[in-house]
């Protein structure tokens, strides 16, 4: 795939080894069938035990099964993944981001012990809770809500766009705690088994069709006061895993402008007109060079991230601006991949045009590029525009 900067060169052993086995994985297990995904608006389920077996779930998390590896080879993961389709990368990015991570940070011994484990090893499922139908970029405003009953907790309210919810066993379902005066936010660990829960699927996506969304009903849910994460409340928690998230996604565009780079290279490069390949007429070279340059540029970005989070400096600002860049770059450079393909480029048959529709649903979801421009805005004025 494109190096342009040789930014390859200063990987380590580790850092190869994680790329080339998800490279290996995708182009062989998964991508000869993901157009057809697509198209059926289904996900292969089959590859969930496979990619657990890899460690491609939470693979920057210690202990409990998981690998423990550095956040540049994390990063490296989720570009491969995004490489084949933007779906992949979100059920990984879902399991490992937001429903380890806010167990492994915030769980109890026990909650961690029963859960990472299972939920490493792709021997179950797990989706995550915050998004409501009336509340998406104003999470403090959510309306779903637990009560304290003996030592049972009652939960009901609703979420929606909730991706891989159809097929979850477990649900990290943020809610208000009724039981305090002043109704902090918490998180709850819910099995989806459980009496009172409903995951229905979103169909007619025009977006991540390869990907499974759905919603969390809760009617008088109970469970039990064990299933509370006991060690944060209020919106830092949440807020917390999705910049762990939103780090991935940083990296992970960063593969589906790749490949849409690589396809319009092959593809004007033996697409001949007017008596040569259209690569060698100078719009198209041009096209080619911006994307280049656009998609290094985010490369570096999401390198400099690596290197923060790793020392630990890195802050949410940073990790806006990296999502906000990156998704919209791969949202540009995948549709200018497209326009080289010409008629050929709106069939299954190329992936820049199912980049593109895919790149509509990241840019809105973990935070929508509007939202990180006001983030920003306030870290660089001083001065909340949410309010």
């Amino acid at each position: 795939m494109l190096n342009y900067l040789d930014l390859d060169a200063d990987l380590t052993e580790e850092e190869r080894m994680i790329r080339d086995t998800a490279r290996e994985f995708v182009q062989e297990e998964v991508c000869p069938d993901i157009a057809e995904h697509y198209i059926e608006g289904t996900f292969p389920t089959d590859i969930i035990p496979e990619m657990g077996e890899l460690g491609f779930y939470g693979p920057n998390l210690e202990g409990y099964g998981m690998l423990g590896i550095g956040e540049k080879a994390y990063g490296l993961l989720m570009a491969e993944l995004e490489a084949c389709d933007s779906g992949l990368r979100s059920m990984a990015s879902v399991q490992g981001a937001l429903v380890m991570y806010p167990i492994h940070a915030y769980g109890s011994e026990e909650q961690k012990e029963e859960w990472l484990p299972k939920l490493a090893a792709g021997e179950a499922v797990g989706c995550f809770g915050l998004t409501e139908p009336n509340h998406g970029s104003n999470p403090g405003g959510m309306e779903t809500h637990a009560e304290k009953d003996g030592d049972e907790y009652v939960l009901n309210g609703s979420k929606t766009w909730i991706t891989n919810s159809p097929i979850s066993d477990v649900a990290v379902v943020w809610a208000r705690d009724r039981s305090e005066d002043d109704d902090p936010i918490r998180g709850f660990i819910v099995e989806t088994d459980r009496d009172g829960v409903s995951t229905n699927k979103i169909d007619e996506k025009l977006s991540l069709r390869a990907s499974i969304t759905g919603e969390i009903a809760l009617s008088d849910v109970r469970i039990p006061e064990e299933n509370r994460l006991p060690g944060v409340e209020g919106l830092k928690g949440p807020l917390s895993c999705l910049t762990q998230a939103r780090y991935g996604i940083a990296w992970g565009v960063i593969g589906a402008a790749k490949d849409s780079f690589e396809t319009a290279l092959e593809y004007t490069s033996e697409r001949e007109q007017f008596g040569q390949p259209i690569a060698g007429f100078q719009l198209q070279q041009g096209k080619l060079a911006e994307m280049a340059t656009q998609i290094s540029l985010a490369e570096l970005l999401a390198h400099r991230l690596a290197d923060l989070k790793e020392r630990g400096d890195l802050t949410p600002q940073q990790v806006s601006m990296a999502k906000r860049n990156n998704v919209r770059m791969a949202r540009d450079q995948s549709r200018i991949a497209r326009e080289m393909l010409g008629g050929n480029g709106i069939t299954a048959d190329y992936s820049p045009m199912r980049h593109m529709a895919n790149m509509e649903t990241v840019y809105t979801y973990e935070g929508t590029h509007d939202i990180h421009s006001l983030i920003l805005g306030q870290d660089l004025t001083g001065i909340p525009a949410f309010e």
